[in-house]
Order: C-alpha cells, then sequence, then structure tokens
C-alpha cells in the first residue's frame, strides 16, 4: 500500500503523530510542497491508495478523483471538509476519515489579527527593527463597536473576548436568535445594522452556496470608513475584487486576513502588497494542539482502514 501526506508545509507530519501503525504496513511519502495544477496534482497521486489532506489545502473535487482509480481512503484533518466531493468519494467506494481538532487557535489568531491592526504592529515592529520609533497612532478597542457575523463555536468565543476588552458586541446572521447572541455577550442586530455600526467586523461562518460572497460591494460600501474587516473563516465568504477595490480607495480603514479566494494566496496579489491590508497565511489552525490531534486521529483512520483491506 501506498499512503502519501499531502501540503505538510511545515515538515512536521513526522514528529506530531506516531506513524508506526501505519508504515509498518504501507509505505509512506510526506510532500512539503503544493501543486495548484490539476494534471500534475494527478501525476503526483496516480500511484497512492490513501492520501492526507490537511484542511481545505488541495481540494478534491469530483475532476480529480475521478481520474484516481487507485485511490481507496482520504483522511482528511477537521470534522469535515468542504472542498472534498463527498458524493464523487462515495460513488467510487472511497472511505472518508476525518478527525477531532479545536477552535482555540482560530479564536487566538483572530484576536491576535484585530489587536495587531488596530495597533499598527507590524509597520511598528518594523520600524524599530529598522533603527525607527514611532510612526502611528493605534486604536483603542475599549468602547467600541464588535460586528460579529456568524456566532457559532468560534464567533461566540470571539464575542465573549470582545465583551471583556469593553467593546459594544453586536451580531447577526441569518438563524441567529436573540437567546444565542445574549448568551456570547452580543446583542441580536440586522444585517444592515451590522455593517453600518461596526468599527471592527469578524468573519465566522461556514462556507456555503448560501454564504459565498455574502460580503458584497454593498456590504462593504455600508461600512465606516474607520471600521476594520476580519475574516479568519473562509476566502469566498468576501468578494474578493470588491473588498480589494474598498481597500483601495479607503472605503474601509483596513482588512486583517487570513483566509483568501486563492491559497497560497497567488504572487503579486494587491492582498499582499496593499498598505491598509495584514495579511497572515491561514494559519487559524497551525499550533500545537489542533496539528496533533489532526495527525494523530490521521493515523488512526489511515490504520483502521488498513485493518479492512
Amino acid at each position: 500500500m501506498q499512503v502519501a501526506v499531502l501540503d505538510d508545509y511545515q515538515n512536521v507530519a513526522h514528529r506530531m503523530a506516531d506513524w508506526t501503525p501505519v508504515t509498518e504496513r504501507a509505505d509512506l511519502t510526506v510532500f512539503t510542497d503544493h501543486l495548484a495544477d490539476p494534471d500534475e496534482l494527478v501525476a503526483r497521486l496516480s500511484g497512492f491508495d490513501a492520501v492526507m489532506v490537511m484542511r481545505e489545502r488541495t481540494p478534491l473535487p469530483r475532476s480529480i478523483i475521478e481520474r484516481l482509480p487507485r485511490l481507496k481512503m482520504i483522511a482528511s484533518t477537521g470534522p469535515f471538509n468542504a472542498s472534498i466531493d463527498m458524493a464523487a468519494a462515495q460513488e467510487r467506494g472511497i472511505v472518508v476519515g476525518t478527525t477531532g481538532g479545536t477552535v482555540a487557535s482560530t479564536v487566538e489568531l483572530t484576536w491576535a489579527l484585530i489587536l495587531a491592526a488596530a495597533r499598527n504592529l507590524v509597520v511598528e515592529s518594523g520600524s524599530v527593527r529598522g533603527g525607527g520609533w514611532q510612526t502611528s497612532v493605534g486604536r483603542e478597542l475599549s468602547g467600541r463597536t464588535l460586528g460579529v457575523l456568524g456566532v457559532g463555536r468560534i464567533g461566540a468565543r470571539v464575542a465573549r473576548i470582545g465583551e471583556a476588552f469593553g467593546m459594544t458586541v453586536i451580531a447577526w446572521s441569518r438563524n441567529l436568535t436573540v437567546e444565542a447572541a445574549s448568551q456570547a455577550g452580543a446583542t441580536l442586530v440586522t444585517k444592515d445594522e451590522l455593517f453600518a455600526t461596526a468599527d471592527v467586523l469578524t468573519i465566522h461562518m461556514k462556507l456555503s452556496e448560501r454564504s459565498t460572497g455574502l460580503v458584497g460591494a454593498a456590504e462593504l460600501g455600508q461600512m465606516k470608513p474607520t471600521a476594520l474587516l476580519v475574516n479568519t473563516s473562509r476566502g469566498p465568504i468576501v468578494d474578493e475584487a470588491a473588498l480589494v477595490d474598498a481597500l483601495r480607495s479607503r472605503t474601509i480603514a483596513g482588512a486583517a486576513l487570513d483566509v483568501f479566494d486563492t491559497e497560497p494566496l497567488p504572487a503579486g496579489h494587491p492582498l499582499r502588497t496593499l498598505d491598509n491590508v495584514l495579511a497572515t497565511p491561514h494559519i487559524g489552525y497551525v499550533c500545537d494542539r489542533p496539528y496533533r490531534i489532526f495527525f494523530r486521529d490521521a493515523v488512526a483512520a489511515i490504520s483502521n482502514w488498513l485493518d479492512g483491506q
């Protein structure tokens, strides 16, 4: 049996889990680079019986799955993965295993981005490293309004931290109730009020047909010119072209982003260079504890599948 681990960017798969239950019965190959070209990806994976994918780094749509006749098992980190065509996998009899995980790391990164953007930490740190000193005036968050788009497991925790910072917390999503918002320390408002009122608007929704493009030019146009947009959820929830236009025209003050339409973010993309963007490379879940859970559970899933072969 041939097993592949894809997109191990940090080259940590071997030390995050004991792979012995797999390597005793199969050959294991770890790839640390990313292939975006479908033909190159198919060529790479054509000789493997099982693959482990990290979140949505390498999507496995029907067009890829149908070109991999040898593939019999996919181990995906996290409890679900929208970038795997589950129907295509089921039709082919491919077993799809998932893992546990945590949300704390994404909550923490969200607040790291909010604070770093509000206090211009990257610019100020760069100034010190370059021999300079103070260059900007930051924003105090206490007394300002935090808007939370989506109050699920992550959004609720983000909201409660905003309350601890002394912020007024408001929230909206299609199915959010007054009670659920209140439990997170937030006040339920309309969608229009959320965008028009928030000083910091942070996104915490699952990517779906309903949420794709939910934040478009109209919503961005409702925001204050002093507002910050934060996205640690999924890139396509925001209309990326509309966001770039809003940032270039200073319709909003800035954005702090961990997720993008295309990942890795293409070289030369404006979100890499705009001076009012703080961008990180989708690291919300890239932490020691979730990684150990991901790899541990992936090993178990692949081992259980091998038991049945």
